[in-house]
């Protein structure tokens, strides 16, 4: 596995995309993938909101507006995420819809990053510090992890640390 940021971050977006999957799937354990999707989303937001986007944000004035639009879908994210997890029921229309929500959040944010932040990082930052963030931002990311991040009570104050998102696209 390589230590490129860029490489790491988009290997946690496949695999967000996978349990995405086997939320919507009625075969999948979806308490099992829930529990991932909380723990690895929150850890990832806030290694890469922690270690990556401050180098970002420096790229350009463009970058420093991706970059702070990117903490704010964070946050979004973060919020569905709580909903679904609240929700009670693995099954039935409540979950159905709360999970929509979390994955068109969750889709966009990847989609929108990738686009943006990502590919303007892997032509802007040379090699060596894309190795060196990706270091630091698996450090971050496994000491969250470590320390149970997904945690229903832990995603909760979370989202309340974040206050009110302001949702405009």
């Amino acid at each position: 596995m390589s230590d490129d940021v860029v490489e790491l971050i988009l290997a946690d977006h496949r695999r967000f995309e996978d349990l995405l999957r086997t939320l919507r799937s009625t075969e999948g354990d979806r308490s099992t993938a829930l529990g991932d999707l909380a723990a690895v989303l929150v850890a990832h937001a806030e290694a890469e909101e922690s270690e990556v986007y401050p180098v970002l944000r420096k790229l350009s004035a463009d970058d420093a507006e991706d970059v702070d639009h990117g903490a704010e879908e964070h946050a979004e994210g973060h919020e569905a995420l709580l909903a679904l997890m609240e929700c009670g029921e693995l099954e039935g229309d409540e979950w159905s819809a709360r999970l929509e929500e979390l994955s068109e959040s969750l889709t966009h944010h990847l989609d929108e990053e990738e686009r943006t932040v990502l590919n303007d990082a892997r032509e802007e930052v040379s090699p060596e510090r894309r190795a060196e963030l990706g270091r630091t931002f698996t450090a971050k990311r496994r000491e969250l992890l470590d320390a149970d991040c997904g945690r229903l009570d832990k995603v909760r104050a979370l989202v309340r640390s974040k206050g009110p998102s302001q949702h405009h696209h």
